[in-house]
């Protein structure tokens, strides 16, 4: 018996034993384990970024620029977005990417537990079935990913990432980590957050989203590339149709809303862009001018709204003409050969990328596939087959066989369904600028042929010889010293020493003709260059060459008489800008790109408006003393003056070098511009509201070819133009300015007209020098006995 009792005392001892021992090992495993833990998180919280920013952090946002009608035509951007507050966010997106991502969002600490063991017990089943892993990221786990960690799939990022989460979670408010991820989550097609993806796929705010179109946008960060809607629009509803599932699931949506909603198709619409190609040179002169005063840092990340003037109408007619006008140039000068030549196969369209212009060009490039005595058969990038006729060739003035080889790649463009005619890239360019002359702004301007054939913008960086085109300052400024419209002066040789290191000048009229004493109209509107050497020489040449700096058209030009033929450089945009002060009453306007700059919260950083009201802050106008828009322009000459020289330049319109545009029936004014060896052609013209300048020659200047002058090659620019743009309403008379008096005078002898006269005209004077109906002469000394004032 006692030896029977011992046993299970022996055994209790032991199983004691055991348990104590087992305790302590497990104790100890887990002090150890709270360790290692510890030591872990420890180390990796010692190596985590910082996320205190995120509490002021705004993120990259496009900036934008508006046409002076308010049409979106460009946005600068690293990141296609547009923030918005959470504030401002409607329900139905909010609901949507929470069932989507993050159902738990509003309950968990940052992680959420349910979610990962979910995911666990998912991912194992996964495993053993072969099928994709889930994750189990919260929102602010995403938040944590794409702000502060790599998109590397590790363990280490995992652990950094949930750390990350629970501080987040600790720092901000949900509302502001829901405002982080859903402005920054990339959403395809190059949008991030949700404002600019609802413009990209529905031209939609978000607060005009339905759940259908919300449910669309929360099934794209899963995998944004896979779910897009313009790749494959029935994966997409499949992915869309899973999210309305979540949002009846978690009772954001009835059972009957969710039948109807799963029923309706993905209806896509892209944001209407209405610029790009026709606008590209203008919208990149706008870029560079507000990288120069904001830096390129700022442009494209902090969501400015440019207000531009650019209308949208007239920059279409503006590019439409300057090309039109530069390929009539090219077809009179013949074919220079195809772009290169390929073996046909199906590949013979590869490679070609760089070739490739615009499409509101309207051409297309094509391979010649088959040739015969009378036509070409041609295949298009687009595996379209048509043909090439001969009259469709006949500017080329061969015949197909010495034309085109098998294999050529050409320009073609459509002429009907299968007809095509052949084109190429013309050899010379130019530029075309519209403004509005009382305040400078450019309402349209195109600076080459084709933009992704060439940036360089001859609009604003092609600095050439005006030419002819200047003369009309070299008037203004003798009629500001006391010349009248009808002053003589002699249009003779003349010979001039420039100065001992230089060669005796000797200028010639073009046709090499001279025409004795002429009036002051008709050396301005028969272009007499003679005339206008003698008249600089009587102003004197720094009086001109500083004339000329005032104006804006120069920039320390020489000292030289040539100057007052355009032999100095400038720009178109700086000439047409100069022009201006013809039509406004002799005020010098400074060309304007940018009306005005707003940071993201309306605030105004650049405003260009250089005009003041008076009396605006008046509560009511009962008193005459009603609002008066005045303006601070620098008068640069008397708007006497301005009205003489505007007169002159209708003259050359009607009478002279641009009487082309007599046809057109409008109240034009202009002047052509021609350099030496017809290097340059130029027109500058304008109607009482719009003042338009084109240029038109070589990258590489050389000659345009013989008779290839301004009013042959720039002026149907200017024509074209008008007749698209400009209504008889929109040309009306020029405002003649106070103290002027009208007399009928003779245009070509500038005396009394007589009754028989063929060339009578009415003359505005000064009335300062007008008595008595007779005009009054200074400069007595240069004076003869009938009062004429001559130059020998």
């Amino acid at each position: 018996m006692p030896y029977l009792y011992q046993i299970p005392i022996y055994n209790g001892i032991k199983m004691n034993g055991f348990i104590k021992n087992t305790l302590i090992i497990t104790s100890s495993f887990l002090l150890l384990l709270s360790i290692i833990v510890f030591a872990v998180l420890w180390s990796f919280s010692n190596n985590i970024p910082d996320y205190k920013f995120l509490k002021s952090y705004k993120p990259p946002v496009s900036s934008k620029v508006y046409s002076g009608k308010g049409d979106l035509v460009a946005d600068f951007s690293s990141e296609k977005r547009i923030f918005v507050p959470f504030s401002s966010i409607p329900k139905n997106v909010i609901n949507s990417f929470l069932s989507a991502e993050d159902k738990n969002f509003f309950s968990h600490p940052g992680v959420d537990a349910k979610g990962v063991l979910r995911a666990v017990i998912n991912n194992t089943k996964n495993l053993m079935t072969s099928k994709r892993l889930e994750g189990a990221s919260t929102i602010t786990q995403q938040v944590a990913k794409n702000f502060l960690l790599t998109n590397e799939v590790s363990l280490n990022r995992k652990i950094k990432e949930a750390i990350l989460a629970f501080r987040i979670e600790r720092a901000l408010s949900k509302e502001r980590i829901l405002e982080l991820y859903l402005n920054q989550i990339y959403l395809g097609s190059g949008s991030y957050g949700v404002a600019a993806a609802s413009l990209e796929y529905f031209d939609k705010s978000i607060k005009e989203l339905n759940y259908s179109e919300a449910a669309l946008l929360a099934a794209l960060p899963k995998a944004p590339s896979k779910y897009n809607p313009y790749k494959n629009i029935k994966l997409a509803k499949f992915r869309r149709d899973l999210v309305l599932q979540n949002l009846y699931e978690n009772d954001f949506l009835d059972f009957d809303k969710y039948q109807n909603l799963k029923k309706q198709d993905i209806n896509l619409k892209k944001t209407k862009k209405v610029f790009l190609e026709d606008a590209q040179y203008y919208i990149e002169d706008v870029r560079k001018n507000i990288i120069e005063k904001l830096t390129y840092e700022k442009v494209y990340k902090q969501g400015f709204n440019v207000n531009t003037p650019i209308n949208l109408e007239l920059q279409k007619f503006a590019t439409e003409s300057l090309r039109n006008g530069l390929i009539k140039y090219d077809k009179r000068k013949g074919w220079r050969g195809p772009i290169i030549n390929k073996k046909y196969n199906n590949l013979w369209s590869k490679n070609l990328e760089k070739y490739e212009l615009e499409k509101s060009i309207g051409w297309e490039i094509a391979i010649v596939k088959k040739l015969n005595q009378f036509s070409a058969i041609i295949e298009t990038k687009d595996k379209f087959e048509g043909i090439i006729e001969y009259q469709n060739i006949s500017w080329t003035k061969k015949e197909f066989e010495e034309l085109l080889n098998l294999g050529d790649i050409i320009y073609v463009k459509k002429i009907d369904n299968s007809k095509y005619s052949l084109m190429q890239v013309p050899i010379i360019n130019g530029g075309i600028v519209v403004m509005d002359p009382y305040t400078g702004r450019v309402l349209a301007l195109s600076g080459g042929f084709s933009f992704k054939s060439s940036e360089f913008n001859r609009a604003t960086q092609a600095s050439r010889q005006p030419g002819s085109a200047f003369k009309p300052f070299v008037y203004a400024l003798a009629l500001e010293n006391n010349y009248t419209p009808t002053s003589l002066v002699l249009d003779a040789p003349l010979v001039l020493d420039q100065g001992s290191d230089l060669k005796l000048w000797k200028p010639e009229n073009y046709g090499k003709k001279f025409y004795g004493p002429s009036t002051l109209r008709v050396g301005l509107e028969k272009s007499r260059n003679l005339m206008t050497v003698r008249i600089a020489q009587n102003l004197g040449i720094k009086t001109l060459a500083d004339f000329s700096e005032q104006l804006g058209i120069y920039e320390n030009p020489e000292e030289l008489l040539s100057i007052s033929l355009g032999s100095a450089e400038t720009t178109l945009l700086k000439l047409t800008s100069a022009y201006s002060a013809f039509v406004n009453g002799g005020k010098l306007v400074k060309p304007i790109i940018i009306d005005r700059i707003q940071d993201s919260e309306g605030n105004t950083v650049i405003n260009n408006e250089n005009r003041k009201c008076i009396n605006c802050d008046q509560i009511s106008f009962t008193s005459k003393d009603y609002p008066q828009i005045k303006d601070n322009y620098k008068q640069i000459f008397s708007p006497q003056t301005a009205y003489q020289v505007t007169s002159l330049l209708e003259g050359v319109v009607k009478r002279g070098t641009g009487k082309k545009l007599k046809k057109l029936k409008l109240n034009l004014a202009g002047k052509t511009g021609t350099t030496n060896e017809n290097t340059d052609a130029w027109f500058i013209g304008f109607t009482s509201n719009l003042v338009i300048g084109v240029y038109v020659g070589m990258d590489n200047p050389k000659s345009l070819g013989k008779y290839e002058t301004g009013s042959k090659t720039a002026l149907p620019i200017f024509e074209s133009f008008v007749k698209k743009a400009i209504k008889k309403s929109d040309a009306r008379p020029f405002k003649v300015a106070n103290g002027i008096t009208m007399m009928i005078v003779d245009s070509l002898t500038g005396q009394k007209a007589k009754f028989s006269s063929k060339n009578t005209i009415m003359e505005g004077y000064k009335s300062k020098n007008v008595v008595g109906g007779k005009v009054l002469y200074s400069n007595s000394n240069r004076l003869d006995s009938n009062n004429i004032l001559k130059f020998y």
